[in-house]
């Protein structure tokens, strides 16, 4: 075996027959060969222009094998290499050794992304993956010898053809110094290329990886495909995408973790680019990458401009070229064409998952906080990734006092870095959407969808689209037929509310506590000019009551929406009702005749909904 160095400080080479020194288990390049005749040609000009840019190769110097078995060093060797280089010349199946070699390489290939370039010396590919040839009458014998392994024959037929079907070099009568150029700067290039930071702690992120590959659809290189993960602020989109790109970067020509005009400069490495503005910006990506086979993520893709500039459509790229995007924003994927088959919903981490994360990052030992108050936190993080780091850095080393103190608060006022991933999305949104998700986070989270839109019918515009909008960018989700939405977002947007009058919730648009509603009562009728209340809607676990007067509710002018479950009003004559109310749910109002304040000669819509009311003024048109 011979090695050598892969940076400038380790340039000497070693073998492992003449001395006991070893480089590191860290090898660049595995070079998988068969027989004198290729190592003392092809082989060996290649392992010396390799050695000359200081590349670490492994390669087995004698090919001293005894026995049917590969060694453990070599399978080793494999594991630990970034590139194996497969020399299928024409006596290379006649070797076991070189068959359970291959066998290794395509398993790391698959579970470790180990790079294989496959070179066919002096052979189609066609022999190999069809077992033709001197690869026909060799599989031949293995079949006659191994009668009784037929497992292991298979086994090397289909690494065979798997490894046929890369993309390759087919040496025959070409120019050998012209194709070991083209394999030194396709080394070259691939180990240049750095792997991205992922995470301090990557829970869950594999098998989602694996997911993610079985989406691109790595094996065929025909086609441009181009897929989306799409999820909240903080729920693990970048982390995963930096994952992916590890996993696959180095299958490229040329790849590049997206930060805007930075996308040509990383791909064509070595060559110097000038870009006055986007338009030509837009004709070199298309001029440069069409013939490219590339690696690109969009991250955090929130414009459909970017999505034009930078991604206009699979046209702009070579065959087998990915192009990944991440969003909070599920509609600027799907338009895109971007169908859903092709769009990765990045969920909250399971619980077993969460655990791992949060006691990592908290440095929790098995008994050092009590497993009901861990369960929590869990259930408070709801699975959100950034809200478990965080949770954990504030919570670290903390007593069990210290972390009920916390809960309790976080209760009340999110945490600013949690709110701010996540409060991103909202600041999007346009106005109408902006009080729906205010609505539904504040009174109607768990509610059947149908009637949640017939109260948000009541606003005079058509909820349908923004309900939609809001599901697009993962603000509420639609479970068997209601509308539900995450802990934190929900708190995210109360706190949204409560900032509007910190101090005075009759300064606020929404109230949903009867806590807060008897204050705005008790301070009634002063300061009630500029009242924004528009929607009360109080549903109590349990009865209780209140003391609401005439004309209490005429002094809340802007009101639109009076919803109250298990209130009961120990004023017994009649109310008034102010005269922009348009949606009224009492069912514990007593028997009685609500008054309208509103001039005779206006008319408002007023829906009731299970209400215990007998009769109306003629201001009200009813719509039960």
């Amino acid at each position: 075996m011979a090695s050598s160095s892969s940076s400038s400080k380790r340039k000497r080479s070693y073998d492992s027959s003449s001395s006991s020194l070893k480089c590191k288990k860290s090898y660049d390049v595995f070079l998988s060969f068969r027989g004198t005749d290729v190592r003392k040609n092809f082989l060996s000009h290649l392992y010396t222009a390799l050695h000359q840019i200081g590349v670490c190769i492994y390669i087995d110097s004698k090919e001293m094998r005894k026995g049917e078995q590969i060694q453990p060093a070599l399978m080793e060797a494999i594991e630990e290499s970034q590139v194996a280089i497969i020399i299928f010349s024409k006596d290379y199946a006649s070797s076991s050794w070189c068959l359970e070699e291959v066998v290794k390489i395509m398993e790391c290939k698959a579970q470790k992304g180990l790079i294989v370039l496959p070179v066919f010396y002096k052979v189609r590919p066609t022999e190999v993956r069809k077992r033709e040839g001197s690869y026909g009458r060799a599989m031949a014998k293995h079949e006659s010898k191994f009668r009784k392994d037929s497992h292991k024959v298979k086994r090397w037929k289909k690494a065979l053809f798997d490894a046929a079907n890369l993309s390759r070099w087919h040496f025959v009568d070409k120019d050998e110094a012209e194709l070991i150029r083209e394999i030194v700067n396709k080394i070259s290039r691939q180990l240049v290329a750095t792997p991205l930071h992922v995470a301090k702690h990557p829970v869950g992120i594999h098998p989602r990886v694996a997911e993610l590959n079985i989406m691109l659809k790595l094996a065929f290189d025909d086609d441009v495909c181009m897929i989306g993960l799409w999820g909240p602020g903080g729920i693990g989109k970048t982390t995963l995408s930096k994952a992916l790109y590890n996993d696959i970067f180095r299958q490229f020509e040329g790849s590049c973790f997206l930060a805007d005009e930075k996308l040509l400069s990383e791909i064509l490495l070595g060559q110097r680019l000038v870009v006055s503005n986007v338009h030509k910006g837009i004709t070199l990506i298309q001029d440069r990458l069409c013939h490219k086979k590339v690696l690109i993520v969009l991250d955090d893709v929130d414009d459909v401009e970017q999505l034009e500039v930078l991604a206009g459509g699979p046209k702009w790229f070579g065959e087998g070229s990915k192009i990944i995007f991440t969003t909070r924003n599920k509609h600027l994927l799907t338009s895109r064409g971007i169908g859903e088959d092709c769009i990765y919903e990045v969920k909250p981490l399971g619980n077993c998952d969460a655990l791992e994360l949060l006691s990592r990052e908290a440095f929790l030992s098995n008994d050092s906080i009590s497993r009901d108050l861990v369960d929590e936190v869990l259930h408070f993080a709801n699975g959100h990734p950034l809200a478990l780091i965080v949770l954990a850095h504030l919570l670290c080393g903390r007593s069990e006092c210290d972390w009920k103190s916390a809960l309790r608060n976080l209760s009340k006022s999110p945490n600013k870095i949690i709110n701010n991933a996540l409060k991103w999305s909202y600041d999007g949104l346009d106005d109408y959407a902006k009080k729906i998700c205010l609505d539904i986070a504040c009174f109607f989270i768990g509610y059947s969808r149908e009637y949640i839109m017939k109260v948000l019918d009541s606003y005079d515009f058509d909820p349908t689209i923004e309900v939609k909008v809001l599901v697009e960018k993962s603000l509420i989700t639609e479970e068997k037929e209601t509308l539900q939405m995450c802990n934190l977002i929900q708190l995210m947007a109360m706190d949204i509310v409560i900032k509007e009058c910190p101090d005075n919730p009759g300064g606020r648009s929404r109230l949903w506590d009867i806590k807060d509603f008897r204050l705005v009562l008790s301070r009634l009728p002063r300061h009630l000019e500029s009242n924004p209340l528009q929607s009360i809607v109080l549903i109590l676990p349990k009865p209780e009551k209140i003391c609401i007067r005439a004309n209490d509710l005429t002094y809340l002018r802007n009101l639109k929406k009076l919803i109250m479950k298990n209130v009961h009003n120990s004023f017994q004559d009649a109310i008034n009702l102010p005269d922009k109310l348009k949606w009224f749910e009492w069912p514990e109002c007593r028997p009685c005749i609500p008054k309208s304040s509103s001039d005779p000669e206006k008319s408002a819509q007023l829906d009731l909904h299970e209400s215990n009311i007998h009769a109306l003024s003629k201001q009200f048109e009813v719509r039960i």
